[in-house]
């Protein structure tokens, strides 16, 4: 049976949508006993554009599409059809797509996951997550990077910010479980005001059922994730792999091997277990922010 996502559901967006129809094309593949080398004759391709096909990391000519479910022998119209509106429904940009301007190829994909995830689990070590940062704080991260930019640029980078949020006011939002360090809480961006509010903001977010976070406070020494910020995507459909995501200055690793996340799980875990629960990071956030930043 095809597995179709439900409108306005988790797994929306163009991103998930070229992921679902890869695994469903894969175990159509699979089931008919053809090889990637086949099917990439079918289309007139090779091999290494099925691979990337049924990763969901290309677009989907629907041409293509049709031609492998007969290959495979799909002959159900429904079936069909439901397969040829995926294919044209992953082809339809984002709603980032109108930030192009000032947003690197090689975020778009984050923002597409991070849409369509179930579950988002993040370190930080430099700043407040991205998800929870208030538009004053992230104004000042922007500047950080782009010092020279004018402030129509700067404001499109903070409201693109602010557009990501919307995705923890869904109807139905994903879990989010940061654990930051203390020194992202201690590091004065933006000045005194802005990391008070900021640290209130945090406090008002544990409220949420769907947001917990955590604090890795300076005694808990050295800990399991001390090469850098990361995090793991989660999705509901049980076809798509974690993903593994490590921001660089100038670009990303997106990994989805096992034996990587396999590795990024464990240490995820262990600061998870070394940081303080989440039931005391009110009171360690309002603690901080009357110690740093009173008013």
């Amino acid at each position: 049976m095809t597995m179709v996502p439900t409108e306005g559901g988790p797994a929306t967006g163009p991103t998930v949508l070229r992921m679902l129809l890869g695994a469903q094309l894969r175990r159509l593949r699979e089931a008919s006993g053809v090889t990637r080398e086949g099917a990439g004759w079918e289309i007139r391709s090779s091999e290494s554009k099925i691979s990337r096909m049924e990763l969901g990391r290309v677009g989907f000519k629907e041409r293509d599409v049709a031609d492998l479910l007969s290959l495979y022998g799909v002959t159900d119209a429904t079936e069909r059809e439901a397969l040829l509106k995926l294919a044209r429904d992953a082809n339809s940009p984002g709603w980032w797509h109108r930030y192009g301007d000032v947003l690197p190829s090689w975020f778009q994909s984050y923002l597409g996951l991070e849409a369509a995830a179930a579950l988002i689990r993040s370190y930080e070590v430099q700043f407040v997550p991205g998800l929870l940062q208030t538009p004053e704080y992230a104004r000042a991260v922007v500047l950080l990077g782009h010092r020279g930019a004018g402030t129509d640029e700067i404001d499109r980078r903070v409201s693109l910010r602010m557009q990501r949020q919307e995705l923890l006011r869904r109807p139905r939002p994903p879990q989010l479980w940061a654990v930051v360090d203390e020194a992202a809480l201690r590091r004065p961006i933006g000045g005194p005001q802005v990391m008070h509010d900021q640290l209130t903001a945090l406090i008002e977010a544990t409220r949420a059922s769907h947001v917990r976070l955590q604090i890795i406070p300076f005694d808990a020494g050295g800990h399991a994730a001390a090469g850098g910020a990361f995090t793991i995507l989660r999705f509901g459909d049980q076809d798509l792999p974690d993903i593994v995501y490590i921001e660089q200055l100038t670009s990303a690793i997106y990994l989805d091997k096992r034996e990587d996340l396999d590795y990024y799980a464990a240490a995820m875990e262990r600061l998870c277990v070394e940081a303080e629960p989440p039931e005391r990071t009110p009171e360690l956030l309002t603690r901080l922010r009357d110690e740093l930043y009173p008013q």
